[in-house]
């Protein structure tokens, strides 16, 4: 009983979701960042978010 890992309460889940969330929107908008750099463009669009967001879904997916 002593090496037993300790259960995640719902509470811990929950910070765990949001963590992988924040995650996830940092990854997104750094690769939004650079698709924009990629384009000669000074502004984040939404066309590079949604070019990049495929990709990064499927990645995920695996």
């Amino acid at each position: 009983k002593q090496n037993q890992v300790p259960k995640l309460t719902l509470k811990g889940k929950r910070i765990c979701v949001e963590l992988l969330m924040l995650l996830f929107l940092n990854n997104l908008a750094e690769e939004a960042k650079a698709k924009a750099f990629e384009e000669k463009s000074a502004v984040i669009r939404s066309q590079h978010v949604r070019a990049v967001s495929k990709k990064m879904l499927k990645k995920a997916r695996g």
